[in-house]
C-alpha cells in the first residue's frame, strides 16, 4: 500500500530548496501576506480613536512590527514548529501529540482534548472570515481607481468568492502552480511598495524601537489593549505555518518566512506608515494609496489574484482539517474525493465546502465591507492561538520533558501575550464577532456530541454482546451449515462476536468456511507504515481476529490492507470475500449517558454520516448490511 508519508519524505528530499520555498510562500503565507489590505486601515479608521500623527503612527508600527516577531518568529516559527507529529502539524495533530504526552493524567487529558477542539471549532469560523475580508478589501481599492462603483464593490466580491468554491471539486492542481511564483511576486511588491514610502519619509524607520509601542500603552493608557484588536489583523494566518508543515516541512516554511515574507510586511507597513506622516487622510486606504497612480488597477488585480489564493488555502486547511478529525473520530463521516492522483494532500469534501461558502456569503452580504468585517475578525484566531500555545505546553513539559526553568518562562511569556490579544478581541463579540463564536460553539457541539455518542453507542452493543471464546466453543458443540469464501465482519470490538454475525447465522443459518472479525484502529500518529498495519490471530474453526492499523492522514482503504495480510488459510481475493456491516439506528432516550437533545442530534448525525461502505473503499457488489436498533 502506498503510504502518505512518500508525499512529505521524498517530496522534501527529491525537490530543489528553492522550489520548495516559493511553493511554501504560495500555499503557507497568503492569508498573512494579504494582511496589509486592511490592518492599518482598520487601526486608523476603525473607531479606536488613535491619532493619526508622528507618536501614534510610531507605536502602531512598532507594536505590529514586534508582535510578528514575539508571535510568528519566535513562538510559531521557532516554537510551535517544532511540535511536529511525524511531520504533521496543525490543531487536530497538536491536539493528538498532547493526549499522547497527558495519557497518565486522565483530567488533564479531557482537557488537553477540549482545548483542541475549540481550536479546530474556531478555525472554521476563521475559514469563513477569511475569504471574505480579504477579498473584500482586494475588490475595494476598485472605489479608489473608479469614481461611482461603490455599489459594485459587493456583487464582483461575491462572484469571486462562489466561482472559488465552485472550482474547489475539480481540485487547485492545476492552477496550485502559480500560487508559488503569484505570491513571491506579490511578497516582492509589498516591499518595493514600502521601500518607495520610506523613501518619502525615513523618519518612521525609528519605530524599530520598541520604546514606541510601550510608549504608545502608557500615552493612552485605556486605547492600549483595545487596540491590540485592530493590530492583531497583521497576524492572521500565522496558524497557516503549523497547519501546513506536513506539505513542506519546518525548514523552507523557516526560510521564507526569514528571506522574503517578513522582510516583505515590515517594509511595506512602514511604507505606509511613512505615508501617514505625510498624509493623516491617506488612512482611509493606506496600502492602495501608498502606490502610484498608473499602478493601482494592476495592484488590484494582483491584490485579488493574492486573496482568492490565501481563500484557497485557508479552504484547503478545512478539508485537511476535517479529513484528521474524522480519523480522529470527533466528525461524523464525510465523502472525501480526492482531486490529483499525484498527490494525497490534495482533497474535496462537498459539505464542508458547501458550509464555507454559504458563511462567507452571508458575511459579505451582512457586513458590507472589510472594515466592518474587521470589527468581527480577531475573536476566532486568537481563540485558536491560545488554544495551540496550551497545548504544546502539555507537549513541552510531558512529551519532550523540557526543563522547567526553560519551558516555563517561555510558555508564560506567549500566554500573555495571546491572552492580551485575546481579551482585546472579546468585546468584538457584541460588534459582529458573535458570529465565528457562534459558529465555534455549534461545531464544538457536534464533535463532542458525535465522540460522546459513539462512546455510548459501543457501550449499548456490549452490554448485549456474546464473548468470543464461547461463540467459538458453541460452533464446536453444533457446527452450522458451511459455505466457500471468507467473510469479514467489521466490528469495533475485538473481543466480542459483532451483531451482524449473530443475525447472519440467525436469519441465514450458515458460516463461511474463513471469518475475519476486523477492526479498524485510528491511531495518534499521521501516518502507520505498511509492516506495521495489521495484526492477525487465529481462534480455530476458521475464524480469525484482524486488526487494521490506519494514522489520522492515512487513507484507510481496507480491500488494499487485507491483501497485505498474508497467512496462511486467508484468502482475500474480491470475488470470494463477502464484507458484512452492522448499521445502527438510534433511538433517543431517557437512559443515562446524554441528555434527550443530544441523543437526538447524534441520532440525525449518524442517520446522515457517510457509512462504512464508502469510507473504507469496500466493493459495492461485495457488501451486506444488517441493521439494529439501539436505544441512547
Amino acid at each position: 500500500m502506498v503510504q502518505a508519508s512518500s508525499q512529505t519524505d521524498t517530496g522534501h528530499s527529491s525537490a530543489k530548496p528553492l522550489s520548495l520555498l516559493v511553493a511554501a510562500v504560495g500555499v503557507v503565507y497568503g492569508d498573512i501576506g494579504t494582511s496589509p489590505l486592511y490592518t492599518l486601515k482598520e487601526v486608523f479608521s476603525g473607531g479606536y480613536g488613535v491619532p493619526v500623527n508622528h507618536d501614534g503612527v510610531l507605536g502602531i508600527l512598532a507594536l505590529i512590527l514586534w508582535s510578528l516577531i514575539w508571535v510568528v518568529s519566535i513562538k510559531y516559527v521557532v516554537f510551535i514548529l517544532r511540535a511536529d507529529n511525524q511531520g504533521e502539524g496543525g490543531i487536530m495533530a497538536l491536539t493528538a501529540l498532547a493526549r499522547r504526552a497527558s495519557a497518565p493524567y486522565p483530567k488533564l487529558k479531557a482537557l488537553m482534548v477540549g482545548c483542541g477542539l475549540i481550536g479546530a471549532a474556531l478555525f472554521y469560523g476563521d475559514s469563513m472570515i477569511t475569504p471574505a475580508i480579504s477579498v473584500l478589501s482586494a475588490v475595494e481599492g476598485l472605489e479608489l481607481a473608479f469614481d461611482g462603483i461603490d455599489h459594485w464593490v459587493i456583487p464582483v466580491a461575491l462572484v469571486v468568492l462562489v466561482g472559488l468554491f465552485l472550482i474547489q471539486k475539480h481540485g487547485t492542481a492545476r492552477i496550485g502552480i502559480l500560487f508559488g511564483p503569484v505570491m513571491v511576486t506579490w511578497f516582492v511588491v509589498l516591499g518595493a511598495l514600502g521601500v518607495h514610502g520610506i523613501l518619502q519619509s525615513p523618519e518612521v524607520l525609528k519605530a524599530f524601537n520598541p520604546v514606541w509601542a510601550v510608549r504608545f500603552f502608557i500615552v493612552h493608557p485605556g486605547m492600549g489593549v483595545a487596540i491590540l484588536g485592530a493590530v492583531v489583523l497583521a497576524l492572521t494566518g500565522a496558524e497557516a505555518l503549523y497547519a501546513d508543515m506536513g506539505h513542506f516541512g519546518r525548514k523552507p516554511i523557516a526560510r521564507a518566512w526569514f528571506a522574503l515574507v517578513l522582510p516583505a510586511l515590515v517594509l511595506n507597513y512602514f511604507g505606509q506608515g511613512a505615508l501617514l506622516l505625510q498624509n493623516p487622510e491617506a488612512a482611509r486606504n493606506p496600502f492602495y494609496l501608498l502606490a502610484p497612480g498608473w499602478a493601482l488597477i494592476p495592484l488590484v488585480g494582483l491584490s485579488t489574484l493574492a486573496t482568492v489564493i490565501a481563500s484557497q488555502a485557508v479552504i484547503s486547511g478545512a478539508f485537511s482539517l476535517t479529513r484528521q478529525a474524522i480519523q480522529l473520530g470527533y466528525v461524523p463521516r464525510m465523502q472525501i474525493q480526492h482531486t490529483s492522483s499525484d498527490e494525497q494532500g490534495q482533497i474535496y469534501i462537498g459539505a464542508v465546502n458547501w458550509s464555507l461558502m454559504v458563511g462567507v456569503i452571508l458575511l459579505v452580504i451582512g457586513f458590507e465591507s472589510s472594515g466592518a468585517l474587521a470589527s468581527a475578525y480577531g475573536v476566532a484566531v486568537t481563540g485558536t492561538m491560545l488554544m495551540t500555545t496550551l497545548l504544546v505546553s502539555t507537549v513541552m513539559l510531558l512529551l519532550w520533558k523540557w526543563p522547567p526553568l526553560l519551558a516555563v518562562p517561555v510558555l508564560l511569556g506567549f500566554l500573555l501575550v495571546d491572552g492580551l490579544f485575546f481579551a482585546a478581541n472579546v468585546p468584538k463579540v457584541v460588534q459582529g464577532g458573535a458570529f465565528p463564536v457562534l459558529a465555534g460553539i455549534v461545531l464544538f457541539v457536534l464533535m463532542t456530541t458525535w465522540k460522546r455518542g459513539k462512546q455510548i453507542l459501543v457501550e449499548r452493543l456490549d452490554e448485549g454482546s456474546l464473548p468470543l471464546p464461547l461463540f467459538i466453543g458453541s460452533i464446536r458443540v453444533q457446527p452450522p451449515h458451511r459455505v466457500e469464501g471468507t467473510a469479514v465482519f467489521l466490528t469495533a470490538r475485538p473481543d466480542a462476536v459483532p451483531h451482524a454475525l449473530l443475525h447472519n447465522m440467525l436469519h441465514n443459518q450458515v458460516l463461511h468456511k474463513q471469518v475475519v472479525l476486523l477492526t479498524v484502529v485510528s491511531e495518534d500518529t499521521p501516518r502507520v507504515a505498511a509492516q506495521q498495519r495489521f495484526e492477525v490471530e487465529a481462534y480455530g474453526e476458521g475464524f480469525y481476529r484482524v486488526l487494521l492499523h490506519f494514522g489520522f492522514m492515512d487513507e484507510p482503504d481496507v480491500p488494499a490492507a487485507l491483501k497485505l495480510c498474508h497467512l496462511e488459510g486467508l484468502d482475500f481475493s474480491p470475488m470470494r470475500t463477502t464484507y458484512f456491516l452492522s448499521r445502527e439506528t438510534v433511538i433517543a432516550s431517557r437512559l443515562v449517558g446524554m441528555s434527550r437533545w443530544r441523543g437526538l442530534l447524534f441520532a440525525f448525525l449518524l442517520k446522515n454520516a457517510n457509512g462504512n461502505l464508502r469510507f473504507f473503499n469496500l466493493p459495492l457488489n461485495r457488501v451486506i448490511e444488517l441493521g439494529t436498533q439501539v436505544e441512547i
